[in-house]
């Protein structure tokens, strides 16, 4: 179980890197929909207290195990745990990671392959003619045509694995680079966009001034799922990427910049979408299809329209695509470390997500009728089960792996952040976070 040799070719590198991570459906599709139908600003306000009392918490502990094991996942938690005197069993942890981030990765793929298809439409200005009802119709039509939907899911999947194939510095680090300031960019002129709408004004009030009396049980877990969801935290690809982090890197510094880099994108998208949708007179609440049907639908009357909506879609794409490259890193480098080349590691992993995506591909046509669980779809199943139960139990277990079980966590820490802040960092996890996230836990299962 030797060291991993690659590193991240400088500390603004890493950053960018987790940046890409954790950028992406989340927080550009989901956390505008979630938001919308779970209260405005009241979803809002839980899912920053979740993300300071959860996310933070356990993002800083899983980059500490990768950067103290300087392994796959499965061989630092196993490398670890054996020095600390531990079970080595602790290594499963490490698997039902990568089997979540191979889970997560599945659901990813499709939807951001739709991104493609309405990118395509968008520039082509083929919602200008339409009325709001073709434009429902044919995002229904789409997603019931399982040629065009697993087409785009190929193509996405491609282009993912592709970069991955190059390994760390010629590949993600190269395009990290490259692709996250554009898509920062993106988000700046759409929000200078949305500011000359109408809807600008009312935008700001839905998302900042929260009413309580919206917060609902599925609210909290929601708001805790996509806390975990938006950072990548609980799958194990931060821990890969803490292996690769510089030595002289801050931890707590590079974990609280990526953090503030990640809210900024929700929040930017958040305003943008708001801002032309109440411009419109449109309702919030229009749930998965917020980016899908009543985006286009609110564009196709203004002057532009076109342009922006492809902007937006070029945006999407350029989110989902960084970030499912860093989704797929961590799976690649652990076959990697059982001696495999790279790219037929990632040849591998593409076509396992490939076929584990097909039930969410053809959940809305040929499978539309497989509800295993009420009117729970495939689809509603392939993203439930990772991100409201795989994420939370994962973040759970590395952080009371890192706060009660790793042994010299204070050295893992030690650059850039005093004693002081390593006390309070233990203190939360052990007594606010791993507690928080069992009662949590506990009542999603019995709700």
């Amino acid at each position: 179980m030797s060291e991993v040799v690659e590193r991240w070719g400088s500390r603004r590198a890493f950053i960018i890197a987790v940046t890409g991570a954790a950028v992406g459906l989340g927080n550009i599709w989901r956390f505008p929909w979630m938001t919308g139908e779970n209260g405005g600003a009241a979803f809002l306000m839980l899912y920053v207290v979740f993300l300071v009392l959860l996310g933070l918490p356990v993002m800083i502990a899983e980059i500490m195990i990768g950067r103290a094991g300087r392994r796959t996942p499965i061989q630092a938690l196993t490398h670890l745990a054996r020095d600390a005197g531990k079970s080595r069993h602790w290594g499963w942890l490490g698997l039902f990671c990568g089997v979540t981030l191979f889970f997560i990765l599945s659901f990813y793929s499709v939807v951001s392959g739709w991104s493609i298809e309405y990118l395509v439409d968008a520039l082509s200005g083929h919602f200008a003619s339409q009325s709001p009802q073709e434009i429902g119709s044919a995002f229904d039509a789409f997603l019931a045509s399982p040629g065009r939907v697993l087409f785009n899911h190929t193509l996405f999947l491609f282009l993912t694995m592709s970069v991955v194939a190059l390994g760390v510095g010629g590949g993600l680090e190269r395009l990290n680079n490259l692709l996250m300031p554009l898509l920062y960019l993106l988000l700046v002129l759409l929000v200078g966009y949305a500011f000359t709408t109408s809807g600008f004004t009312a935008a700001l009030a839905w998302l900042f001034m929260p009413d309580l009396s919206a917060l609902t049980p599925m609210a909290i877990f929601n708001a805790m799922g996509h806390a975990f969801f938006t950072l990548a935290v609980g799958a194990g690809a931060l821990m890969t990427y803490g292996a690769y982090m510089p030595d002289d890197q801050s931890l707590p510094r590079a974990v609280v910049t990526v953090a503030i880099l990640d809210v900024a994108v929700a929040l930017m998208a958040g305003i943008a979408i708001f801002s032309i949708v109440f411009s419109q007179n449109m309702a919030p609440d229009s749930g998965p299809g917020l980016m899908f049907v009543t985006l286009p639908i609110a564009f196709a009357d203004l002057p532009g329209g076109a342009l922006w909506l492809g902007a937006f879609f070029v945006l999407l794409l350029l989110a989902t695509w960084t970030s499912s490259i860093n989704l797929a890193e961590p799976m690649v480098a652990m076959l990697g470390s059982l001696g495999m080349a790279r790219w037929l590691a990632a040849v591998l992993i593409g076509v396992g997500v490939w076929l584990m995506g097909l039930p969410s591909a053809l959940s809305f046509s040929i499978w539309s009728d497989v509800r295993p669980f009420g009117d729970m779809t495939l689809f509603d199943l392939a993203t439930t089960l990772p991100i409201d139960i795989m994420l939370p139990i994962g973040g759970l277990l590395i952080a009371f792996f890192a706060a009660w079980v790793m042994e010299g966590t204070r050295a893992s820490m030690a650059i850039g952040a005093g004693e002081r802040f390593y006390r309070h960092w233990r203190a939360v996890v052990r007594w606010v976070s791993i507690p928080l996230l069992v009662v949590v836990l506990v009542g999603f299962f019995l709700s």
